[in-house]
């Protein structure tokens, strides 16, 4: 390309807000320009400046074999050779939803769409025209996606605004959302106790990691079933981040707990704009043209995203990379935690489930699970250790709000170029 990241950028700010299409590849959160990158192969993306990162953020998950995987990327193409969207139905979203289904016991029937916020949006329907209440229960520091009704608290690029709310939000909108803290069974029990006859459904990452990788007790998350059970509301595990990279089940199947709904994204369209709820079969049922709950969406179960979900999935069952995956995520943190002990001013950890992980800077006392147990000197810390990786040629995740994803080109080699560009960052801090 002929123009440098710094000039992308100014065009892009005369054109665009922010001069991003998502607020946090703007590097809000931790300064200086975004990198436009033109291409990527592998665990690499190559900048319009030709400097290539190894990549740690892997389009936010989805990529669990890396960029441009030789067989997905065969089936892309043959998909594409058919055509690229028909407006039809068509036998590949049939044959994906087969898959998720025999594979997954909570998924009776699934509905396609285009991003998980649409399909978080379409599973609130769903659970308001099921149990025809209002009320949502939502997680302070959990995202859903730009939903009007939950953008209150969230995680994600909210994370690093100034107000978590966004502009834009009627308190109409927002009165029908209760916000609760995670890890706190006793203030979950006051708001049913409270709302309970009001509340159509509880909404929850069962692993947050949109506002730093925020593991929950099993306790609490059965709690969840439990309470919501007892009060007639309905569960909903969005999975968009965790469904199908923590193991092939993603939480429903780690912990047991089988959710009313679920969501997912990212994974099941192989890295294409892909979304979908599912759930018990007498839910889905009312969904059009089958029942009243009306959603549409004319590039939903689009070919080549399905024919690439197909693939994915497919892989991902015959090669079951899960627990490699999950040892190397957690073999770099241990790593990263004992380089930082012997370099660093100050104490970082990093917390690790399966194949994410995230890096804390600053004094924490045992697992962080919520919001508030974030060190305050966390974000700043996190933008110097992120520009000295980026300048070394490492790319995480441009926010100290943000996780890493472990993918299975990232090799030992890789990993341990990876750590030893973390040391020469810490040493140069000193």
């Amino acid at each position: 390309m002929q123009f440098s990241n710094e000039e992308w950028f100014t065009k892009a700010k005369a054109v665009t807000p922010g001069g991003v299409d998502s607020p946090v590849r703007a590097f809000k959160g931790v300064g200086g320009t975004p990198r436009f990158m033109q291409s990527a192969s592998g665990a690499t993306l190559t900048d319009v400046e030709g400097k290539k990162y190894i990549d740690y953020c892997m389009s936010w998950g989805p990529l669990m074999f890396g960029h441009r995987d030789a067989e997905i990327e065969a089936a892309i193409i043959d998909a594409l050779a058919k055509g690229w969207t028909y407006g039809t139905a068509s036998p590949y979203s049939v044959l994906l939803a087969e898959l998720i289904v025999k594979e997954i016991p909570c998924v009776e029937k699934i509905r396609f769409v285009n991003s998980g916020t649409e399909a978080v949006m379409s599973a609130l329907r769903v659970a308001r025209g099921a149990t025809k209440r209002t009320k949502i229960v939502k997680f302070d520091g959990c995202y859903h996606g730009h939903v009007d009704s939950l953008l209150i608290r969230a995680g994600s690029g909210l994370a690093e605004m100034a107000s978590p709310d966004s502009a834009g939000v009627t308190p109409a909108q927002a009165g029908d959302t209760i916000v609760a803290p995670l890890d706190d069974e006793q203030a979950l029990e006051t708001i049913f106790k409270t709302h309970g006859n009001e509340i159509a459904a509880l909404i929850i990452e069962p692993l947050p990691a949109n506002n730093g990788l925020l593991p929950q007790r099993p306790e609490f998350l059965k709690f969840l079933r439990e309470v919501t059970t007892r009060y007639g509301a309905l569960l909903i595990f969005d999975e968009v981040m965790s469904g199908f990279r923590i193991g092939f089940g993603g939480m429903a199947e780690e912990t047991g707990i089988t959710p009313d709904l679920i969501t997912y994204g990212k994974i099941i369209g192989g890295g294409f704009p892909v979304g979908a709820y599912g759930g018990r079969k007498e839910l889905m049922d009312l969904v059009a043209p089958q029942g009243p709950v009306y959603q549409a969406g004319t590039l939903s179960g689009n070919p080549v995203a399905m024919t690439a979900g197909i693939t994915m999935l497919k892989k991902l069952l015959n090669e079951k990379p899960f627990a490699n995956l999950q040892k190397a995520t957690e073999s770099l943190g241990k790593t990263v935690e004992k380089i930082a002990a012997k370099y660093a001013p100050y104490p970082i950890t990093v917390q690790s489930h399966g194949s994410k992980f995230w890096m804390i800077c600053g004094e924490t006392k045992g697992t962080v699970r919520h919001i508030n147990q974030i060190p305050p000197e966390h974000k700043e810390r996190f933008a110097g250790i992120f520009h000295g990786l980026l300048k070394r040629g490492f790319y995480l995740a441009p926010s100290g709000f943000e996780v890493g994803f472990m993918a299975t080109v990232h090799t030992s080699e890789i990993n341990a170029a990876f750590a030893t560009a973390f040391e020469d960052v810490l040493k140069e801090q000193q």
